[in-house]
């Protein structure tokens, strides 16, 4: 008996250990198959993998911190913008303001505040940003955001970057509507020669030297906001291309082959403006969001600008960067705006998608231009345009970026 039961024990074990083997064998199958097959209907292409082929340069609005020079002018409680952001009122029923960050009232000079904004930028495929640039009585302002934040923040040089040059000017009343009464002329946005140059000494110093500056064809790419208010002060056209001859000259002094002059425009450019553009120079042209009108209807506000696109590019012999605008709501400033002057019916993350993914289209059908996508924003809470997270969308806009560029929202 004692002989029989080691035998019957012996004959169990190896049962076992063989249906062990094919349990094993099974689920390797299973694993296998479903990483086979996942992987031909899953896989995801990340932005990353597209580097090189597109570039999404976001604009940064650089008003949310306190600037030392100016800053007590506009906003004296010493958090720069945020001040206004926080004061917007809702002006219809399921309007949605003020704004409210995911990340808080964040100062956009804080170099590790900056961090996080490249680390979700580039995860979720911006690799450009484009600052806003401004130089009021022979000074610049609010440039601490690129000075202090974003060229001091330890990972800065995974991040392209280039500058936007605002010569525009600034009514007292835009820029705080709480403080000041009316709409006189707090700061003109036109220079004169001699200003001119101290601009083009800075920029090239500071900026054009960094090696993450951007650049198209070696040149490093300025951009230019106002072609008349520029104009006006130097004094005309031809003293605006003398000055611009002297930049592009300076510039290859500084090592470069060349300047990138990129002329902001806000609709097609009729005969007068074509003139301009093509007297200074310039090598490129693009928008800083889709301009007005604006109306209540974002699809229609997207609709009504590729037109204009349209036309602009039957009007120019220069590259035309396409844009992707978020969204239009400055009613913080206007404390009169109603619903009608507000971007609102079918805005959504999935909307704003679809016009990125045409402006995505427009740049494979121009394969003789880089492929350059502009965005606004990635952080103009005042106009209600932004790609950061806030506590009604989350992250839902990046994402978007990501599904666009990474080419999983165009399944088919």
């Amino acid at each position: 008996m004692i002989s029989t039961g080691r035998k019957c024990v012996a004959c169990g074990i190896e049962f076992w250990k063989g249906k062990m083997r094919q349990i094993h064998i099974a689920v390797l199958t299973v694993v296998m198959a479903q990483v086979l097959l996942g992987g031909c209907h899953s896989q995801r292409i990340k932005p990353d993998k597209l580097e090189g082929q597109y570039d999404v340069a976001a604009y940064v609005w650089p008003s949310c911190h306190h600037d030392e020079r100016l800053g007590d002018v506009p906003w004296p409680d010493g958090t720069g913008e945020w001040e206004i952001i926080k004061k917007g009122t809702p002006r219809f029923e399921g309007h949605y303001q003020p704004k409210v960050p995911l990340w808080g009232y964040e100062p956009d000079d804080d170099p590790k505040v900056m961090e996080r904004w490249i680390d979700a930028a580039l995860d979720h495929g911006v690799n450009v940003f484009i600052f806003d640039w401004y130089w009021y009585n022979e000074g610049p302002f609010l440039e601490s955001s690129l000075n202090n934040g974003f060229l001091k923040a330890e990972n800065n040089e995974k991040m392209k970057f280039y500058v936007m040059w605002a010569n525009h000017d600034m009514p007292q009343k835009l820029i705080n509507p709480y403080k000041y009464a009316d709409y006189k002329m707090r700061w003109n946005g036109d220079v004169d020669m001699k200003t001119f140059k101290i601009v083009v000494a800075r920029v090239i110093e500071q900026y054009f030297s960094k090696p993450n500056y951007y650049k198209i064809d070696g040149k490093p790419v300025f951009s230019l906001f106002s072609i008349t208010d520029f104009l006006q002060g130097l004094g005309g056209l031809p003293q605006g291309r003398e000055a611009i001859d002297y930049f592009r000259a300076e510039t290859k002094k500084a090592g470069f082959p060349g300047l990138h002059l990129q002329q902001i425009v806000f609709g097609p450019p009729g005969k007068e403006l074509v003139k301009k553009i093509e007297t200074l120079g310039a090598d490129s042209v693009t928008c800083y969001n889709w301009n007005g009108p604006h109306p209540e209807d974002y699809i229609q506000w997207g609709v009504e600008a590729m037109a204009r696109r349209k036309k602009s590019d039957e009007a120019l012999s220069i590259p035309y960067f396409p844009n992707a605008s978020v969204g239009w709501d400055d009613s913080p400033r206007f404390p009169n705006k109603q619903k009608k002057d507000i971007v609102h019916v079918n805005k959504s993350p999935q909307a704003f998608a679809s016009f990125l993914q045409k402006a995505r289209e427009y740049c494979d059908q121009h394969p003789e231009q880089p492929k350059l996508i502009t965005v606004f924003a990635w952080n103009e809470w005042i106009e209600g345009s932004y790609l950061l997270p806030d506590m009604k969308y989350g992250y839902q806009y990046l994402e978007a970026v990501e599904k666009v560029m990474s080419g999983e929202y165009n399944r088919y």
